[in-house]
């Protein structure tokens, strides 16, 4: 292996057929809100399986749009887990809601189902229950979404599922987007994911009323459908402004991007799955642990993550992997203790399932363009360590 190399933790995979179809887009009439984006949504609601599908600037302006669509307002209550990235909490901060958080089970590093149960059983006597629960699709396994759905129903609140990690992931034997237990759930197709589009999201919806609302205020709350103004328009340049929306539009040059990537969703997904099989198979018997598999649920793999014996060997295997080029990585810091949510009141310790993963977990590197080679080296590395 030449000692030139740069092994990142994820990267985008672009081809020909990405750089001819973006190509075509920036020789053509529209680069903004053209056609292209809609080719996206609908050949996306095709793959997922759910018609109200909209593509965003962004997740984290997508997780804002499904927050809103759902009715959040200043006095609501969001709860997600610590283990994730500061955005699921941060679009409820952004209209004023407040953020809770749920622990995570410490063998899938995601959402606690016992846990949420547990701190709901206690909001309802305290009459503070959430009117959003947030879990995160970590990595790209599923939540146990089939019991969080039965806790709603109980506790009354709405269920947007964080799945920037699991576009083409499934549960339930259907794919993560239809919204069978949810009431939206929102993409990532940042370059690291599993597809991308440059920056970009997209929400889906279990509601059609939902759905056009989003539509709505993600252009600054215009509309152009004469049907729902409050007058007649005075010709076809008419628009009206309803409410205060946002710019939160995707382009049609990105949208390309993603249609072509859309293509090969499924072998980039088979390809991380073969990539898993391979880290299983050659890191038996070292001791750290790995994610645990929910039998509901297909991954998409987004992440590949171990957890070390504790955060000493974590730093040390870190900075051995960094010194050699290979840039692990570590995901996440848990939300609440940010300096921000330590000022709204958190602290070290409210979390500690959350907080003890946070302290042995390490990123490996994982994409659809780790080539054999590159991930042999990787596992030199760390048996060499360990040895």
């Amino acid at each position: 292996m030449s000692k030139d190399v740069h092994i990142p933790y994820g990267t985008q995979n672009i081809t020909d057929e990405d750089i001819k179809a973006v190509n075509d887009t920036l020789l053509s009439r529209y680069l903004t809100q053209g056609p292209g984006v809609e080719s996206f949504e609908s050949e996306f609601a095709n793959v997922i399986g759910n018609p109200f599908c909209v593509a965003t600037s962004s997740a984290t302006s997508g997780l804002h749009l499904a927050y809103l669509s759902l009715g959040l307002k200043p006095g609501h209550t969001v709860w997600t887990t610590p283990n994730t990235f500061v955005a699921t909490a941060n679009a409820a901060k952004y209209i004023g809601a407040e953020v809770d958080f749920v622990d995570i089970n410490p063998n899938s590093f995601c959402m606690s189902v016992k846990k949420l149960e547990e701190k709901l059983v206690q909001a309802k006597r305290d009459n503070c229950l959430p009117y959003i629960v947030t879990p995160v699709h970590f990595a790209g396994q599923s939540c146990n979404m089939k019991e969080i759905h039965k806790l709603s129903k109980k506790y009354n609140f709405k269920i947007v599922e964080d799945a920037a990690h699991a576009v083409g992931a499934s549960y339930n034997n259907k794919k993560i987007g239809n919204c069978e237990f949810s009431d939206a759930c929102v993409f990532s197709f940042h370059p690291v994911k599993i597809i991308t589009t440059g920056e970009g999201g997209l929400v889906t919806f279990k509601s059609q009323d939902h759905y056009k609302f989003c539509q709505q205020a993600l252009t600054h709350g215009i509309t152009k459908d004469p049907e729902v103004m409050t007058r007649p328009p005075d010709g076809t340049w008419h628009y009206e402004m309803q409410f205060l929306g946002f710019n939160y539009r995707i382009t049609d040059i990105q949208c390309a991007l993603g249609l072509s990537q859309l293509k090969r969703l499924e072998s980039n997904i088979r390809r991380r799955e073969e990539i898993v099989t391979t880290y299983h198979k050659e890191f038996e018997g070292l001791p750290f642990n790995y994610q645990s598999p929910n039998s509901e649920a297909r991954s998409s793999w987004h992440l590949f993550v171990i957890l070390l014996e504790n955060k000493k060997i974590r730093k040390e295997l870190y900075d051995y992997l960094r010194s050699k080029n290979i840039y692990v990585q570590v995901h996440y810091i848990p939300v609440h203790t940010q300096p921000y949510y330590i000022n709204l009141g958190f602290e070290w310790g409210d979390f500690p399932e959350s907080e003890n993963y946070y302290n042995r977990c390490l990123s490996l590197p994982m994409y659809h363009g780790l080539s054999n080679d590159d991930q042999d080296y990787v596992i030199k590395l760390i048996k060499d360590y360990f040895s």
